[in-house]
């Protein structure tokens, strides 16, 4: 069990920077370089490259070898570990919803009758 959370750390801590989420955004529609994956953003093409480190440590990505580039490809199965994790705690968010409409319901009764 220590390994899977050790992998859903990695995968966390890597989604907790909003420009390493805009790069996964941007690899959803297919691999790039590193120089296409930096023309958004407003650094430097070695901070895109820390960022993508990240990414790659945490297995979010991969890089391969085309001729002199090294195109970056998002890779999903440590988002899904990530997304299994979470479901297992949607059955108590919906408990919670189910209770405040409960409240909100009981809240409307009390106004309607005084």
């Amino acid at each position: 069990m220590k390994a899977v959370t050790d992998e859903l750390s990695k995968t966390f801590a890597a989604l907790a920077d909003p420009t390493r989420r805009a790069i996964l955004e941007r690899l959803r529609t297919g691999e790039t370089t590193l120089g296409q994956l930096a023309e958004p953003f407003d650094m430097s093409l070695q901070a895109v490259a820390l960022h993508l480190k990240v990414l790659e440590r945490s297995g979010l990505v991969t890089r391969g070898r085309v001729a002199q580039t090294r195109p970056a490809r998002l890779e999903a199965g440590q988002l899904g570990n990530a997304a299994r994790w979470l479901l297992q705690y949607r059955e108590f968010w919906e408990g919670s919803f189910e209770r405040l409409d409960g409240y909100l319901e009981d809240l409307q009764k009390e106004e309607g009758g005084t």
